[in-house]
């Protein structure tokens, strides 16, 4: 019997994604270099979707990775610091040879505790200027900033549509990240001109606030709407409303052709398309340079912050059906297709 009980391996359990817990272990092999995944926002959002597809598409079959979801994007600003305490608690139980931290707010609440350990970190989908968190000149931390096209998006749908475009409604949540993205793209400014174009930003908490601006966008002379980031409106009971009601509503009742900037928000029930950023990018390039730290002793002082691509076309074709449009040939020979 004890024998048996020396040689008998012990049976870890694979979970893909386990939100009530919010952390997921790979099953162990003693062998490979663990990486931590921590990551802001929660496992079955599109974006954490793409970027953990980029982030294994390079190091899948070479570490053993492992994820913790904060869900920032679903619970109380007040809690935030609770699930930052348990992203630590399990850095410190699993003792990992590498941290990747998924967007700003996993990177605001945490920063501080991996400036004090030696434990190389990379980031991805930061917003922020390094410098906000005080990990610019860090010796153990680099990664991915995420720089959102929308002042280089929102000139090329006057190409698309048959009227020229005169004004357009940006709608962001009020979530801390649509405050930084606001920031650092436009200064802070809520009213601007880009290329002859005027540009409304509207940031909007309740959901029925959200509804009536996306309602009364034509009556006010909107010609087009952006809807941005829509993932932290609460209903009047002060409940989560789910993101994919929000932007299959939105994409429903506006009155006005919808776009995005993100290649999550686009669809046959969401936006019709335009100039997106890919959350796969975001976790490849991430990758790439946790492998470059971890196979060829690269210090994360020597790799610095990146931007991932520049942009692609996306757009679906049954949007684009839906509301007669059809994209110039510049643009349709560049463009990659929903449906």
């Amino acid at each position: 019997m004890e024998l048996a009980r020396k040689v008998l391996p012990v049976i870890k359990i694979l979970y893909y994604c386990l939100c009530s817990a919010l952390l997921y272990f790979p099953t162990h092999s003693i062998a490979k270099q663990k990486i931590l995944v921590i990551e802001s926002y929660h496992c079955d959002f599109d974006w954490d979707i793409s970027y953990k597809q980029g982030i294994r598409s390079v190091l899948q079959d070479q570490f053993e990775l492992y994820y913790f979801q904060m869900d920032t994007k679903r619970i109380e600003t007040s809690l935030y610091q609770e699930r930052a305490d348990r992203a630590w608690a399990i850095y410190n139980q699993l003792d990992p040879d590498l941290v990747i931290l998924g967007d700003d707010n996993a990177v605001q609440y945490l920063s501080d505790h991996f400036l004090q350990v030696t434990t190389p970190v990379i980031y991805l989908g930061l917003n922020n200027n390094p410098r906000h968190y005080n990990i610019h000149q860090s010796q153990n931390i680099s990664g991915v900033l995420e720089r959102p096209l929308l002042k280089r998006a929102i000139p090329i749908i006057d190409q698309i549509l048959p009227q020229k475009l005169k004004r357009v409604l940006v709608l962001f949540d009020d979530s801390i990240v649509a405050e930084t993205i606001v920031k650092e793209a436009f200064s802070s400014d809520v009213q601007m001109e880009i290329l002859g174009i005027e540009v409304n930003i509207q940031q909007v908490g309740d959901w029925s606030d959200w509804k009536q601006a996306v309602l009364s966008s034509a009556d006010n002379n909107y010609d087009a709407l952006f809807i941005g980031l829509f993932h932290t409106l609460k209903d009047s009971n002060g409940q989560h409303v789910p993101e994919e009601q929000v932007i299959e509503w939105s994409a429903a009742n506006t009155p006005i052709p919808p776009f995005g900037f993100w290649d999550y928000s686009i669809g046959e029930n969401k936006n019709i398309g335009g100039l997106v950023i890919f959350g796969f990018e975001q976790g490849k390039l991430a990758a790439e340079m946790a492998k470059e730290i971890l196979l060829n002793g690269v210090p994360p002082s020597q790799l610095r912050a990146k931007t991932a691509e520049k942009g692609r076309y996306l757009f679906s074709r049954k949007a684009l059906q839906k509301y007669d449009l059809t994209l110039p040939e510049n643009i349709a020979k560049k463009a990659t297709y929903i449906e």
